[in-house]
Parts: structure tokens; sequence; C-alpha cells
């Protein structure tokens, strides 16, 4: 392992916990900040009405935007924390990497659900950036505050794929 590469990696490990406050505390430019220009956001392993896929910046905004806006009413928890724990980097090349993290994320009642991300990255002018994450679902608390929140933030008029 070169210092290069411990330098990717820590680089690498710094997004992700700026995507992760970012994401918590409704920063939405913040949010952005953390994606290439043509990223994909999905999520896996959760029933059809809490699937979603938002392709470009502009549909991951707008998918942001209607968060913020709902307020906790999107979900009803007054606070969210995502806590990353085990975080597997793979360097694919100086520009390519892929990634595997684990996560909790824990609201008013406690842990209320968890999972891992699986991540393809790419560096742009020096920095690393998520070009696609997808969020997959392993476990939730039966009383869990988010299983409402991705049909409080669906886009009503059907497709998130902007550019």
């Amino acid at each position: 392992m070169t210092i290069e590469d411990l330098l990717s990696r820590e680089a690498i490990r710094d997004l992700m916990a700026r995507y992760t406050i970012a994401g918590d505390r409704l920063r939405v430019e913040d949010f952005l900040a953390c994606f290439t220009h043509d990223a994909v956001i999905e999520s896996e392993r959760v029933p059809p009405d809490r699937l979603f896929r938002h392709e470009g910046r502009t549909a991951i905004r707008n998918w942001q935007e209607r968060w913020r806006s709902a307020g906790e009413g999107a979900h009803g928890a007054t606070f969210v924390r995502h806590h990353l724990s085990t975080s597997a980097v793979t360097l694919l090349g100086p520009d390519d990497a892929e990634a595997r993290t684990y996560w909790t994320a824990w609201t008013d009642i406690g842990p209320d659900h968890a999972g891992h991300y699986l991540d393809r990255l790419r560096k742009v002018d020096g920095a690393w950036l998520i070009a696609h994450r997808r969020i997959r679902l392993d476990w939730e608390a039966p009383g869990s505050l988010f299983r409402s929140a991705v049909a409080n933030s669906a886009d009503s008029s059907a497709t998130a794929r902007n550019t």
C-alpha cells in the first residue's frame, strides 16, 4: 500500500462522513457536493413502496428539497443520526474505487434501522465523489419512524430520473 493509497482511502472515509452529516442535517448543498454530476442513488432490499432511484444531481437535489420541506413530517423523528461503522474500501485505479460501509440510524426511538452502502466512487478534479450509491436495508425496528419517510418525500410527478 502506498501513501497515495492511504490518502485516497482517508479522503473516501471523509467523503462518507460529510455525506452522513449533510444528510442527517438536511444540508442540501453539502449533500450534493458528495456526488458526481451523473451520480445515481437508489434503495435496495426494501418493500416496493419504499424503493427509490434518483439519477443526476438535479434529481438528487429535488429529492432532498422535498425531504427538507417535509421536515419532521417526512418521518416524525426530531433527530436522525446515521452512525457508520465497518468500511471496506477497494481502490480499483487512481480515480476509481468501491466501498461497502455498514450503518445504523438512530432516531427518537433509539436504533431505528440499519443496513449498508455499496458505493462506486470516482475522483473528479482531485476530489473523491460518489458516482453510484446503493442503500441496502438490512433491519428496521418494529416502530421505525422511517417507514413512511420515502413515500413522504416521493416525487409526485412520477419520475425522479432528472439530470
